[in-house]
């Protein structure tokens, strides 16, 4: 399928692989692993062209297509969920405007006897068979079947894509992949933005597909269940191993080990001939057998023992100043999206230096509630934080708020000040950005870089609480290590959202559980929280939702056509209507935010109150709809 011979790379005259050789065959499932930087994005990008190498060769074979999930997508704005989705049938759909071509001619022709018209009957009959063979007539139905594989909802599938979070939008992305009939796909990490439900559907795609496969990932179960071959890419070298990852980190160590056991058998002799070499010269009657003892040791090939690149970043969160006893208070808080209730009547004390966990399926307001927490959301309801409490926040997509158009010391340099500007390059060279990579735009740092450097950004303001949302994202493994180990020596209170067990084992002493707008309290770690549950993981949590989804009744009672059409245009317009009091409630709460931190300089704007007072009009205008519609969509259901 796709032949890689002496591949060689470099940036800036080093060389970051060199003459790298391997081959991919169809059923090939491979796990391409390496700790940030090493290559991995870059491999991905020179397989389809993205890039260009230096020496060496790819040879693909003819009309082999290969699929590319990118960590970076673009999308086209004004689409809706189906209609990006779709795009993956490029030449179905060129097919379909081709016969309403046709048919529309058809129907205003009127020389049912000319060549011309003859002609159009064929090119109908050749272009329908052609449309189904492509699968014209099921591509909508399987569309629909992998976008809900994915986590997507029915009445997700006529928003706008531009409604949806980055994370959501590469769901997308993954979906059109899919969706395509590529024999070659190459995902870079596909499941960063995925709950642990989707996963498991991804796992179960991606064993039954029949073309090969590389994923870059750091999710050890996600390439155990799915992998069959581990390629790592670690000091310019590869090592690839028909085995899964785990297996292969065990069979890489018993050949490292064999290494250093022939090294040093190999030392011995050497050292051996070196001193019949020495006893030998000196006496005439044995100079040719000394001479003969030192061609051999120059003809021995010295045994190496491969490099391992264990540089790892320097990570250690300092604690700011003492909060009081009590961190977060929260009576009767609420979140709604909409008609969509998230949180509802939620209580909770957070008290100083505990370690906590939220856990939960996607969607269930884990996020939510950490981001209201920090200031970043409405809501409804109390929320006290305690006396001097300061909050360090890495969001989910934190490296996403990264200017790209900077370089990575002109990032820290802009969020440094006056007191800790001049440890700006020391605190880089603890993250592994040392000498020119400082000076690397942030557009061409790996996903794991940049994620190593909004941590570093965390370090140049001072905290007493860390709220952290899926914070290993993208770090590769030995990184997630180094992380786990800083979280373990903070000494202020942690709040950890996070759906890996072993990121979470060992971290917090008491565990949140987020479902059906409730959050349950369970007073141990994480592996007290699962063996109170009765599972192993959280993909056996998971499993049995699903077993319990897949083993409900159906409901009675189906609408008619036209009901069912009528709902569906109410709930499009709901969910609209939500779209647009989301984006005004935030503009609210900036200018509100403005006002509070410099009052005159945000009322010094032209139009100022009429613009603001505006905005509140309209969004009062759009309750009133929203309250309209829920009725409607009430009474019709």
């Amino acid at each position: 399928m796709l032949n890689i011979h002496n591949l060689s790379v470099s940036f800036g005259g080093e060389y970051l692989f060199e003459e790298i050789s391997f081959r991919l065959n169809g059923g090939d499932r491979a796990g391409l692993i390496g700790k940030n930087g090493a290559g991995k994005s870059t491999l991905l990008k020179l397989l389809t062209k993205d890039m260009a190498y230096d020496t060496g060769t790819i040879a693909i074979e003819k009309d082999i297509k290969i699929g590319f999930l990118r960590q970076d997508i673009d999308f086209v704005l004004g689409r809706t969920v189906l209609e990006e989705a779709y795009q993956a049938f490029e030449e179905i759909k060129g097919l379909e405007l081709r016969l309403d071509e046709i048919n529309h001619q058809l129907v205003e022709r009127t020389d049912y006897e000319s060549e011309g018209y003859n002609q159009l009957i064929i090119d109908l009959s050749d272009v329908t068979h052609h449309y189904e063979i492509l699968g014209g007539y099921n591509y909508q139905g399987e569309t629909e079947k992998i976008l809900q594989g994915l986590g997507f909802k029915r009445e997700d599938f006529n928003k706008k894509t531009d409604t949806f979070s980055g994370g959501w939008r590469m769901r997308i992305e993954l979906a059109k992949l899919l969706l395509q009939s590529n024999d070659v796909l190459l995902l870079d990490e596909p499941t960063n933005h995925l709950d642990i439900e989707s996963i498991i559907w991804l796992e179960t795609f991606l064993k039954n597909y029949a073309g090969a496969v590389v994923i870059v990932s750091h999710d050890k179960m996600f390439l155990d269940n799915v992998t069959n071959r581990t390629i790592e890419i670690s000091l310019g070298r590869i090592y690839d191993y028909n085995k899964p990852y785990s297996q292969y980190l065990v069979l890489r160590n018993e050949m490292k080990q064999q290494q250093l056991s022939a090294q040093k058998n190999q030392e011995k002799e050497i050292k051996q001939s070196e001193r019949l070499i020495e006893k030998f010269r000196a006496k005439s009657t044995k100079a040719s057998m000394a001479q003969s003892l030192m061609k051999k040791l120059d003809k021995i090939e010295r045994i190496e023992v491969d490099e391992d690149d264990n540089s790892v970043m320097n990570l250690r969160f300092p604690i700011s100043v003492t909060p009081g006893k009590v961190v977060t208070e929260i009576e009767g808080l609420s979140k709604s999206y909409g008609d969509k209730h998230v949180l509802q009547g939620i209580d909770l004390l957070i008290e100083r230096d505990s370690k906590t966990a939220f856990v939960g399926q996607n969607g269930q307001g884990k996020s939510t509630l950490a981001k209201i927490m920090v200031g970043e959301i409405e809501h409804e309801g109390r929320l006290k934080l305690g006396h001097n409490v300061q909050i360090g926040y890495f969001a989910q997509n934190q490296a996403e708020y990264l200017d790209g158009s900077k370089t990575v010391h002109d990032t820290m340099l802009d969020a440094a000040n006056e007191k800790n500007r001049s440890k700006v390059r020391d605190i880089l060279g603890s993250f592994l950005f040392r000498g020119e990579e400082v000076d690397k735009f942030v557009k061409v740092l790996s996903g794991g870089e940049r994620n190593r450097l909004a941590l570093a950004k965390m370090l140049l303001q001072p905290f007493n609480v860390l709220v952290m949302d899926e914070p290993t994202n993208h770090l590769d493994i030995k990184s997630k290590n180094v992380l786990k180990q800083a979280l373990q020596n903070f000494e202020g209170t942690l709040i950890l959202v996070s759906h890996d067990r072993d990121f979470l084992q060992g971290l917090t002493n008491k565990v949140y559980e987020f479902k059906d707008r409730k959050i349950r309290e369970y007073l141990g770690d994480v592996d007290y929280y699962l063996e109170q549950r009765k599972v192993e993981d959280f993909r056996a949590i998971e499993k049995k939702t699903q077993v319990l989804k897949t083993t409900e009744k159906p409901k009675g009672g189906q609408q008619n056509f036209q009901n069912q059409k009528k709902i569906k245009s109410l709930k499009n317009k709901l969910s609209s209507c939500e779209s647009n009091i989301s984006t005004l409630e935030k503009e609210i709460a900036a200018i509100d935010h403005d006002m509070l931190m410099d009052y005159d300089a945000t009322i010094a704007k032209a139009n100022f109150f009429e613009a603001y007072q505006k905005k509140k009009t309209d969004l009062e205008a759009l309750m009133k709809k929203w309250e309209k519609l829920t009725t409607d969509l009430e009474n019709e259901s």
